[in-house]
């Protein structure tokens, strides 16, 4: 198809009998990022390094087949419901609701209500492309008919910005965040040696299965201030939230990832309260990923901004039980630049 306002838009493929579209985003360096409107995701983003070679930073596939094999929500939206719900339940106004218990006794990612495996419409619109998502009520559980969008742009800064916007016809939970899987080596390297910073000083304890206890934590070892990631993660992983130092709208970055042979650099900057880190700890594709490999445990780290995990089981945590009218607006940019040494 013809380029629109530097989006180009090309078939990759079909699923469930709809076309699955390749949207690439090109900016005035000639950077880009690619999306599919199956599942929103974020296909690559292609950025120079300090040397201006342009590689692509987060994991991907190069056809439709790995994202429908894959288990690991690699770029995908996630949403409604973005991480765990204690024993897949919530109760509204004294009502229960039962959702999918995909990961254990628990309710991980919204089960078979994921946005990560529906297909999308979509629109063009100036310099950015919306996708449409239409939820019914009962859908894996939730209640409530919510309509969706996710709002892509790609900036001459070489930032990517995501806006959530949903509405729902009565009271249901809402969280949605994007699952890119990072490494700003381009896979020529393991996360352990980005360093990485995060406006944190308290996480949320969790249970071996990652439910919230409750507690909120002061950081401590699990801290980041300009620290290696395998000097924290030691020999383990890490899927922990952390809970920004301000709930305002933060001006400058939230977090803060740097990989010092690529010199390149990613500022996260959000409306969000706070942010899973996830290490990639489960990672194990079964189809080649766009860097010629299959993925496996700590190719690639996610940075998900979202409200707090099993927040409709926590009367203290910030409500995410949105009414029914109720406009969700949440947003996500990730810019890039790069460092260069004086060495």
């Amino acid at each position: 198809m013809n380029p629109i306002n530097n989006i180009v838009c090309e078939p990759f493929g079909v699923c469930d009998g709809k076309e699955i579209f390749n949207f690439r985003l090109t900016n005035v360096h000639g950077n880009y990022v690619e999306l599919l409107n199956y599942g929103a995701i974020v296909k690559s983003i292609v950025v120079p390094d300090k040397n201006g070679i342009k590689e692509n930073v987060v994991l991907g596939f190069p056809t439709l087949e790995g994202y429908l094999k894959d288990k690991s929500y690699i770029g995908a939206t996630v949403g409604r419901f973005a991480n765990r719900i204690n024993n897949a339940q919530f109760s509204i106004e004294n009502k229960t609701y039962y959702l999918d218990k995909n990961d254990g006794k628990n309710n991980n990612h919204s089960g078979s209500a994921g946005f990560n495996n529906k297909v999308f419409d979509f629109a063009i619109k100036d310099d950015s492309v919306v996708f449409i998502l239409e939820s019914n009520s009962g859908e894996g559980g939730f209640p409530g008919n919510l309509k969706t969008k996710v709002i892509y742009s790609w900036t001459d800064k070489n930032e990517l910005k995501i806006k959530y916007l949903a509405l729902a016809d009565e009271p249901t939970p809402l969280n949605f965040t994007n699952h890119s899987y990072f490494n700003l080596s381009a896979c020529k390297e393991k996360i352990q040696h980005h360093i990485l910073k995060i406006e944190a000083d308290k996480i949320i304890e969790s249970t071996a299965d990652y439910i919230p206890t409750g507690k909120i934590l002061p950081a401590e070892n699990y801290a980041f201030q300009n620290y290696k990631l395998g000097d924290v993660m030691k020999n383990s992983g890490l899927n922990t939230y952390y809970i920004f130092n301000d709930n305002k709208i933060r001006p400058d970055f939230s977090c803060e990832l740097f990989e010092e042979k690529s010199g390149r650099k990613l500022l996260v900057k959000t409306t969000y309260p706070g942010v899973q880190l996830y290490t990639g700890d489960y990672l194990n594709s079964t189809v080649l990923g766009e860097h010629g490999k299959f993925y496996e445990p700590f190719d690639g780290l996610c940075l998900e901004c979202q409200y707090y995990p099993d927040s409709p089981n926590h009367a203290h945590f910030p409500n995410t039980i949105f009414e029914a009218g109720q406009v969700y607006n949440e947003t996500i940019i990730y810019a890039f630049d790069v460092v260069i040494s004086e060495n």
